[in-house]
């Protein structure tokens, strides 16, 4: 089916071709209740007595999926009213699988290439970007570098440079790959879950990755920023968020939650949702 053919629905799955990749994509409609609405397509049009909202599009972890998310893009829709897509990147969920090693620039591809082409597609324009630790990176980089409208930006432990401290986290993970089950608890969330995995892993793992920075991208970072991390994150030190405070040209809000890791929206559920609700008024 496609996305042109969609009818409204609180949530609805769906794939896009962009170039010869098969994207997963959800998109979940706030409660339909009268105050709130929305065209299946991912458009920014909502229906009874409240202004247009612009959609969320969120993106995932290094590891992560449309079903890793679970139903924190429900509860997000529900919360603000506004309309989110989430999609599943070439390689992850039950999009296509990948064909060839990542190279050191898969993220400014994603930012540059393909959530353009994807944006178009479903005529999403001035999105909110929500983005999880390699999501965070990307919505950065397209905020930075794509030439478009972006409303805002949701950033939950984001990367604009390598750390010794992530290096460290993804090695323990490649150690647990490789000597317990993990492949199989990962097999629940993607289509190919060894490809995943070593998708990510290997890229990071790479010595040319550690020259890895995107801060060049900052300035050109307009929007508000909403930045939250957690303090006991084990793949970043803070230091990333205070670059973003330094580099972004637009307004940066700053939140670190206690008592969390590197996944504030499983970690500190509720804390999250309302961060972002506030921070989503705001605009």
């Amino acid at each position: 089916m496609s996305p042109d053919s969609l009818t409204i629905a609180d949530s609805e799955t769906f794939f896009v071709d962009i170039a010869e990749t098969r994207l997963e994509c959800v998109r979940h409609a706030p409660p339909r209740d009268g105050a709130h609405g929305g065209d299946a397509t991912g458009g920014d049009t909502t229906g009874g007595d409240s202004a247009a909202r612009p959609t969320i599009v969120m993106l995932h972890e290094g590891l992560g999926s449309v079903a890793m998310w679970k139903d924190f893009p429900a509860a997000l829709a529900t919360e603000s009213g506004h309309p989110v897509l989430v999609y599943s990147r070439h390689g992850y969920g039950r999009s296509s699988r990948l064909a060839a090693p990542f190279g050191t620039d898969y993220m400014h591809r994603e930012a540059l290439e393909t959530l353009p082409a994807l944006l178009d597609r479903l005529g999403i324009e001035s999105p909110i970007l929500f983005g999880h630790s390699d999501g965070a990176s990307i919505a950065l980089i397209h905020a930075g570098g794509a030439g478009r409208a972006v409303a805002g930006l949701i950033l939950e432990a984001p990367h604009v440079f390598v750390e010794d401290l992530t290096i460290t986290s993804i090695e323990q993970a490649k150690t647990a790959f490789q000597t317990t089950d993990l492949v199989t608890k990962l097999g629940r969330y993607h289509d190919d879950a060894d490809s995943s995995f070593r998708g990510w892993n290997d890229i990071w793992l790479h010595p040319e990755f550690r020259a890895w920075n995107i801060e060049e991208f900052l300035p050109q970072v307009v929007a508000p920023v909403l930045a939250i991390q957690g303090a006991d994150d084990e793949y970043g030190t803070l230091d990333q968020l205070d670059a973003i405070e330094r580099g972004a040209t637009g307004r940066v809000e700053k939140l670190v939650l206690e008592t969390c890791k590197h996944s504030p929206h499983r970690d500190r559920r509720e804390a999250v949702l309302k961060a972002a609700d506030d921070f989503l008024k705001a605009l």
